[in-house]
């Protein structure tokens, strides 16, 4: 029997359900890995505990939309909505496919889709984001959860990072963007961008309006621009990824010069790096408030960077403080609990999709490739009810398997199980459950030269992104049903214990636990997933061929662990 992620987001939010007539006892979904929903009016940091890093935000009306770096991973550019910025889950994406569209048919590790912004002007929202390699992209839309328009480059050129757009009140459009030094030679600098009416080009040269050196910061980056009482401000992170601070500047004109403050930083609180993120405010304009994130590789977790909400208090200088600030320094540290923000209604409780039955004619939102897709990777009509995943050429390293399908790691602990019935035909292809992360492992059934073999198969301990990995079988057996139960379990030390079943019922754990963390250079968390691999074809990246094999997987559940 299937248990749907609307039941289970239904019973976190303490709602009841039964049959309409002659009521059967309502099922009881596991609980979620994590809700930052407390039920008593406060919530809990990190608000997202999955890799939605660089995260901006804008409100229209009631509803808040959140946006994020997706790099490699397609489609890109997620869109999440919420209505108290604490309960959020995903309604979309900005980027169906990766353009320059050949380039992103492979795995570029590192590259793609950084730092985004989300705006809405004039009935539309804009998003813009920077490729590294290729410039500063823009796309738009009227419903951010319908169909998005194709990227056009606004400013072309290498280095190009962060973009943030001001549309200000006297018409003119701005854009504001940092620099990567291992691609421009130029870094902690922040330009200022003069933009056409329709925001689609840069029109004029550029100005560096913001140097890190003038006010003795590194690592400058990550601009937010607004315009609040008639005044210029930047919100960017400086001090780097891991160990950052979030720095304001503030100006009276668009181009400077700038004052700046720092006004969040880690203090006392086991926060590390709090930057790099979106202000918004309440319907009401009563309340600020701030999205950050924290990169929880420093904090020794797999999950990349999460997301953490701040309250936001304008001083009497006119100077914003995040989150506490018990001194009065005006430099506030991150909170771990505060009340919700004041939005004048009480929402249910929710959370990003993780489970997924397969009923749905179209794939799950919280899916992703590791390159652009390609037709013949899946079928959700071959056998309805399942999600048929066809069995792409093997590559030489399994953190450039484009065919991967892969989502967020949602909590620091939880647990996947999934039904799959595996058909092969030829030795060496294969198919099953992969945790994408340092190092890749998985779990799943291997056609051999007499039958079929569980497997748990895991690369080196440590990877860097687009480095060639040895995956090797920790451990193994050989079954006879071509239908299996595959599992695994993440603890908080980010260690994974891997297991199968035949029946559903007893499960039997393959291999030692796995210490998993995120790849290096990568920029994105460890993931978790299906697959399907065949064997070897010649060529780099290998030549297409028919698939020979395929994997039905029923379902895929992901909860809170069970007690040991």
């Amino acid at each position: 029997m299937k248990t749907r992620d609307a039941l289970l987001l239904t019973l976190v939010a303490g709602c009841c359900l039964g049959a309409a007539q002659n009521p059967a006892p309502a099922p009881v979904a596991p609980p979620t890995p994590w809700l930052p929903d407390l039920g008593d009016g406060t919530y809990k940091n990190p608000i997202l505990f999955a890799d939605y890093s660089d995260p901006d935000v804008t409100r229209v009306g009631e509803d808040y939309y959140l946006v994020s770096s997706s790099f490699t991973c397609v489609p890109g550019l997620p869109i999440l909505h919420s209505r108290d910025l604490v309960n959020w889950t995903i309604i979309g994406h900005a980027l169906q496919k990766q353009v320059p569209e050949e380039h992103f048919n492979s795995v570029q590790n590192g590259g793609g889709v950084w730092a985004p912004s989300i705006r809405f002007h004039s009935g539309k929202f804009y998003v813009f984001y920077p490729d590294p390699d290729y410039g500063i992209y823009m796309v738009t839309a009227t419903d951010p959860a319908g169909e998005w328009s194709a990227p056009i480059l606004v400013k072309a050129g290498k280095g190009l990072e962060d973009p943030c757009p001001l549309f200000d009140d006297d018409g003119k459009v701005w854009l504001v963007h940092g620099w990567v030094g291992s691609r421009s030679g130029r870094n902690n600098i922040l330009t200022l961008n003069p933009l056409s009416e329709d925001a689609t080009k840069t029109i004029g040269d550029g100005k560096d309006i913001v140097l890190g050196a003038d006010f003795k910061v590194t690592t400058l980056e990550g601009p937010k621009f607004y315009k609040l009482n008639g005044e210029y401000w930047i919100f960017a992170p400086v001090g780097g990824v891991g160990q950052g601070q979030q720095a304001v500047f503030r100006s009276k004109t668009v181009d400077g010069p700038y004052d700046m403050r720092l006004v969040l930083a880690q203090g006392k609180s086991p926060t590390n790096g709090p930057h790099q993120g979106g202000l918004t405010d309440t319907p009401d304009g009563r309340q600020s408030w701030f999205l950050h994130f924290q990169d929880r590789a420093v904090a020794r977790g797999a999950e990349g960077r999460v997301t953490h909400l701040e309250p936001v208090v304008w001083r009497p200088d006119g100077w914003p403080v995040m989150g506490n600030d018990p001194g009065n320094t005006g430099t506030g540290e991150p909170v771990l609990t505060f009340k919700k923000p004041a939005v004048g209604k009480t929402y249910p409780a929710a959370v990003p999709q993780t489970s997924d039955e397969f009923d749905s004619p179209k794939l799950g939102l919280q899916w992703q490739w590791l390159a652009n897709p390609q037709a013949g990777w899946l079928s959700l009509a071959e056998k309805p009810g399942s999600l048929r995943l066809f069995a792409q050429p093997s590559n030489p390293s399994m953190v450039r398997q484009p065919n991967l399908l892969l989502q967020k790691f949602p909590a620091p602990a939880f647990a996947v199980t999934t039904k799959m019935d595996f058909t092969a035909s030829q030795p060496g292809e294969k198919a099953g459950l992969v945790i994408y992360g340092a190092p890749c492992a998985w779990i799943g059934l291997v056609k051999t030269a007499t039958g079929l073999r569980v497997s748990q198969t895991t690369s080196r301990a440590s990877i860097v992104a687009n480095s060639p990995d040895i995956m090797v079988e920790s451990a193994g057996a050989e079954v006879r049903e071509s239908t299996i139960y595959l599992a695994f379990k993440l603890a908080e030390n980010s260690r994974a214990q891997f297991s199968y079943s035949v029946d559903g019922k007893a499960y039997i754990p393959l291999g030692t636990p796995v210490a998993v963390a995120a790849i290096r250079n990568s920029w994105i968390g460890a993931k978790f997933g299906l697959f399907a691999i065949g064997v070897p074809l010649p060529g780099d990246p290998p030549a297409a061929a028919p698939a020979t094999a395929h994997a039905d997987f029923d379902w895929i559940h992901v909860t809170a662990p069970t007690p040991q």
